[in-house]
């Protein structure tokens, strides 16, 4: 058992232990979105293609989707105390040694163990934060801790942006040498561990289980990361995996669900408010990293934006989020319900894809985005804190933090499959969409004609010559039909993820059951 009561903090202390484990999450989540702005420049410096770079990102995010189901055994394991300040100390001297690869098979493989690290900052974070206030408080620390979660996707590419723009790419890495120091050291210093049960021994250990675990999310997310690049089931190694995934899911599944001490303990899923939480958590991580993602392609895409300029147009968005959480936690902490509050978190959500899908033109330019984004804002502020409550709030004791692993690793999954769904659903449509377009596009039509004809004489009077003129006609209509059938593509995007959220308002209506005593989050993430 676990004394719960000695957990919680007051004053300044509690102050610290806070502050320690949100800049944790908010590391962690920066470094999954800061290095995609510095790509180009690893490239030249390590001398690598872009398919070898493009594993700095894969490696981490691959590293942290298997480490997130552990962390609540490995805490149980080491302590609390010593698993936080180990994976903080694994980080940062990860990121110190990220920055002084002097190859890209060395920055891989750095990258995977500083995705080991930050994977359990993330899960851990959230139960230190929960488990340091009192019960009445818990939904504001959840609130606390979410903020983390929501603002780290939005500041990786502006930040990482500025520091390849005023210094180099191994300073992405670098800053995160200081924070650690300081974090690893306010952690040993403050944090408290629970007591918890014996540990197992070496021979008790689901070392079985933990294999097939990392077999089948690894190779998972390896599909999710690399699928579009490599054409997905055509490619063979895509299909390899995609059977180990599947093979290693269901062997884990059987192992977890026979074994009498198992890694992962998925009896807790019998609980409907988790289960409808684990798929509400992968669907706010597909619409939260999605709609991270699909902005800032399109204006660097269409716009002509950088890095820093795209993911600046979010940070609006996200300082409204900052607003919403304090309100949302004392909402629920007065006992509005959270059916309530995450079906309006849906609907508004609905709202905000519904109303970029309506904005969107070739020539919407960043300022046209705002007040949708504001939009979204309010949508992930009604449904992130209200969601990882609802989740637990009908489990009890040592559960509590099996239900927060599995949601922490439904919300990555969900970012994952967000990305890759809507890269190859961009892809596809933009195919699609300009095939349509080309049909509809007669070179006899009088109207073409003439828009050649026009386009023509302009070159020449800018002084091409003549053939020219109406080679580059020509090119600059094509380039036309692929714009407007990108913006099509983009349209799409946003009318589909609109859709899914709406669908899942009458979910949450009829199947979040509301739970019968005051919700405790004590216990989340062990």
């Amino acid at each position: 058992m676990i004394e719960q009561n000695s957990l919680v903090e007051y004053g300044a202390r509690r102050v610290i232990i806070t502050i320690t484990a949100v800049v944790c999450a908010l590391l962690e989540i920066i470094d999954t979105t800061i290095v995609n702005v510095a790509i180009n420049d690893m490239r030249g410096s390590l001398g690598a293609t872009l398919n070898e770079v493009s594993w700095v990102i894969t490696a981490y995010a691959i590293a942290n989707v298997i480490i997130v189901p552990m962390t609540s055994w490995l805490s149980q394991q080491f302590g609390r105390t010593n698993y936080f300040a180990t994976s903080i100390i694994l980080f940062t001297v990860s990121s110190f040694l990220c920055g002084n690869a002097t190859s890209i098979g060395e920055l891989i493989i750095f990258r995977f163990m500083q995705g080991l690290g930050g994977g359990a900052l993330l899960v851990t974070s959230q139960t230190i934060i929960t488990e340091i206030y009192p019960q009445e408080k818990r939904p504001m620390a959840q609130a606390i801790y979410t903020l983390g979660v929501i603002v780290g996707p939005t500041l990786g590419p502006p930040l990482g942006g500025y520091i390849i723009e005023h210094y180099a790419w191994p300073y992405i890495f670098y800053i995160n040498i200081p924070v650690g120091i300081i974090a690893a050291l306010l952690t040993m210093v403050y944090v408290k561990s629970p007591k918890y049960a014996e540990k197992r021994k070496a021979s008790e250990v689901d070392w079985l289980g933990i294999g097939l675990l990392a077999l089948a999310v690894g190779s998972l997310q390896y599909i999710l990361e690399k699928g579009q690049e490599e054409d997905w089931f055509a490619n063979n190694t895509i299909v390899v995996l995609a059977i180990l995934a599947g093979l290693g899911t269901f062997f884990f599944i059987w192992r977890e669900l026979t074994y009498k001490y198992p890694v992962v303990e998925l009896r807790v899923l019998k609980n409907s408010n988790l289960r409808i939480g684990v798929v509400l958590s992968f669907i706010m991580g597909f619409g939260l990293y999605g709609s991270t993602f699909v902005i800032p392609l399109y204006t660097q895409s269409i716009l002509g934006w950088n890095a820093q300029q795209a993911g600046l147009l979010m940070v609006p968005s996200t300082l409204v989020v900052a607003f919403m959480m304090p309100i949302v936690g004392q909402l629920i902490q007065k006992g509005v319900s959270q059916k309530l509050l995450i079906s309006g978190g849906m609907l508004i959500f609905f709202i905000y894809c519904l109303g970029s899908y309506k904005i969107i033109t070739p020539s919407t330019g960043g300022d046209n985005f705002f007040w949708v984004l504001m939009i979204r804002g309010v949508g992930l502020g009604f449904l992130s804190v209200p969601v990882a409550v609802m989740s637990l709030s009908t489990l009890k004791g040592p559960q509590i933090g099996q239900g927060a692993a599995f949601s922490g690793m439904m919300r990555q999954l969900g970012g994952s499959f967000g990305v890759a769904l809507i890269s190859t659903f961009i892809s596809r449509q933009n195919m699609k969409h300009r095939s349509n377009l080309v049909s509809k596009l007669n070179i006899y039509d009088p109207d073409v004609q003439h828009r050649i004809a026009s386009l023509k004489a302009g070159f020449m009077a800018k002084g091409m010559p003549s053939n020219t003129a109406e080679a580059t006609a020509y090119k600059l209509l094509d380039g036309s039909i692929s714009l407007q059938s990108t913006v099509l593509s983009y349209m799409d995007v946003f009318l589909w993820v609109g859709v899914m959220f709406l669908a899942c308002v009458p979910i949450v209506i009829f199947f979040v059951k509301s739970a019968k005593n005051k919700v405790s989050l004590s216990d989340a993430a062990h």
